[in-house]
């Protein structure tokens, strides 16, 4: 089992700032990946963000491709977001999530963080 547990949503202006963090426990050593994904009203979740734990090239959406950053602290078991100039259309709640192989593949999802970008 892999709890996650995100935090640092929040109301940001857009061309502003804002980090969100994801700190996982539990079975983490069974992890291989972390994502984060959004979904705003009225739409279905997407992708935002990739991470593989032990190292790579992180993967983003087309559509925060060079604005967000996603890094990983494996000391503290923890993934963060760093938005930078977000825009009013990523007004959504923020989901990381920990994908797993084995005993089986497995994707753990958190509770979901809310993020408002005003204009």
């Amino acid at each position: 089992q892999v709890q996650l547990v995100e935090s640092g949503g929040g109301l940001v202006q857009a061309g502003g700032s804002l980090r969100l963090s994801c700190a996982a426990s539990g079975h983490t050593f069974s992890i291989y990946e972390m994502d984060w994904h959004r979904q705003a009203p009225g739409k279905e979740r997407e992708f935002v963000a990739a991470i593989n734990w032990f190292g790579g090239t992180p993967h983003y959406a087309d559509s925060v491709n060079g604005r967000f950053t996603i890094s990983r602290d494996l000391s503290k078991s923890t993934v963060y977001l760093q938005m930078n100039s977000p825009k009013p259309g990523g007004t959504a709640i923020y989901y990381c999530n920990a994908r797993i192989r084995k005993p089986a593949p497995y994707d753990y999802w958190g509770q979901g963080t809310q993020v408002t970008v005003s204009s």
